[in-house]
């Protein structure tokens, strides 16, 4: 077989498994509901959506930080929103002086208010920054979630709404995630748009 009938392949197989996942989307229809109920209460009382991941999961967060500040679809006002993946500074010097188990529970006791929403997006549910930082925002009160994957490890324990995607493959759950977080910024503006009607 040629590197190219593999390299077709595995397009197809990753397609595959893409629609596998994908077709069970629906699953989590009650938990995005209330994950946009929590947003929804967040941004009304004042506070904002701060997001924090590793590695893929830290673009992510950076990419839905930014469609609540900038836009998503509809013009709107900008939402309050924050990734704590983008202060170079604050990472290694936070880094490099203490711990990176901690480099984003210091920066939520820094920032997080109660009536903020923090959300942790973890493939594994096992990183132990984003566990950390999640306690710090329940201890100040704030709404925690999780949005992991395969078991939903320790972190399922930790966040007042885990949302875990039950598939095994890192790129797969996070394309999931990128799923959730974007219907999130849809229904944000379309709940906007009927307030401003």
């Amino acid at each position: 077989m040629s590197i190219n009938d593999h390299i077709k392949q595995s397009y197809q197989a990753s397609l595959e498994r893409h629609m596998a996942l994908f077709a069970k989307m629906a699953d989590y229809h009650t938990q995005s509901l209330e994950l946009l109920a929590a947003c929804k209460a967040t941004l009304e009382a004042g506070g904002k959506v701060i997001w924090f991941g590793n590695g893929g999961s830290a673009a992510d967060a950076q990419h839905l930080a930014a469609e609540f500040v900038v836009r998503y679809k509809l013009e709107r006002g900008p939402l309050a929103s924050i990734a704590l993946t983008t202060d170079t500074s604050i990472l290694t010097a936070h880094s490099n002086d203490y711990h990176f188990n901690t480099v984003f529970e210091r920066q939520v006791q820094a920032l997080c208010k109660p009536e903020d929403l923090v959300i942790g997006l973890t493939t594994s549910g096992t990183s132990e920054n984003i566990n950390l930082a999640l306690k710090a925002a329940n201890e100040i009160g704030a709404f925690t979630v999780a949005l992991t994957g395969r078991s939903g490890g320790t972190v399922k324990d930790i966040a007042k709404l885990p949302i875990i995607i039950d598939f095994d493959e890192t790129a797969r759950i996070q394309e999931a995630h990128m799923f959730i977080g974007h219907w999130l910024c849809e229904a944000v503006d379309m709940v906007i748009a009927e307030q401003s009607a």
